[in-house]
């Protein structure tokens, strides 16, 4: 769970470098204190001890707006500070010796490389036109190594798609999407691919609800809890 955790806080930050606006890690924090991408938090916890430590930075953070923390082993009471509970969720590992899941939509995968894919892949992503909100992938991260954006079209259409993040000696899976009359099978190809990608690489992330029933079903286990607080 430790892996994961700080695999999701280097993606946060890798996004927020895009940004211009880097973050910092501490013993036991991930912090950003300026403006992120919409979705993203300004701090994550790096590990489950020291919260007396954590509650000390975080009640000095004085932030405009609202403003998230994750609270990667769901050990901090953040309501007395202002917070409210957005959501909880579960830590999800795959273990690369799992076998492959077996899928056939008839879907191309491929890795996304130039900028104009890219803005189409998060069109689909966030269900908005183009123009509506602010980007929040920028092009940066396609000159990212440990960035992988991938997508499933079938013709022209864009019909699943995820990101996943190499650090911390795992695979961080995140901002899935898929066309809803054959998420079941687009999911399971998705894993397929990212088996074949990163040989012998533990896969992580995190999920609630029914995608977390439904990643569960395809052989992730599911680990330590987490929360995400909003302060406004």
């Amino acid at each position: 769970m430790a892996a994961a955790t700080f695999n999701n806080a280097a993606w946060c930050d890798a996004v927020c470098r895009t940004h211009e606006r880097p973050g910092e890690f501490t013993e036991t924090l991930w912090l950003n204190r300026t403006e992120v991408p919409r979705f993203y938090p300004n701090a994550v916890t790096l590990m489950p001890e020291g919260a007396a430590r954590q509650l000390d930075v975080l009640s000095t953070l004085d932030l405009p707006g609202r403003w998230g923390v994750k609270d990667s082993f769901a050990t901090l009471d953040l309501a007395p500070l202002g917070f409210t509970e957005l959501f909880s969720a579960r830590w999800l590992h795959f273990a690369p010796e799992r076998p492959s899941p077996v899928s056939a939509t008839g879907a191309r995968w491929v890795h996304l490389r130039d900028t104009t894919a890219l803005a189409s892949w998060e069109v689909a992503w966030s269900g908005q036109p183009e123009g509506a909100l602010p980007r929040v992938f920028r092009p940066g991260l396609l000159e990212d190594t440990n960035t992988t954006f991938l997508a499933a079209y079938q013709g022209d259409s864009l019909v699943a798609g995820a990101i996943a993040y190499r650090s911390a000696g795992v695979v961080g899976l995140s901002n899935t999407f898929f066309k809803p009359e054959e998420a079941g099978a687009l999911r399971a190809e998705l894993l397929g691919q990212l088996l074949a990608a990163f040989p012998g690489v533990p896969l992580v992330g995190y999920e609630h609800g029914d995608e977390l029933a439904a990643w569960c079903a395809l052989g992730f286990e599911p680990t330590g809890p987490l929360r995400v607080w909003l302060k406004s």
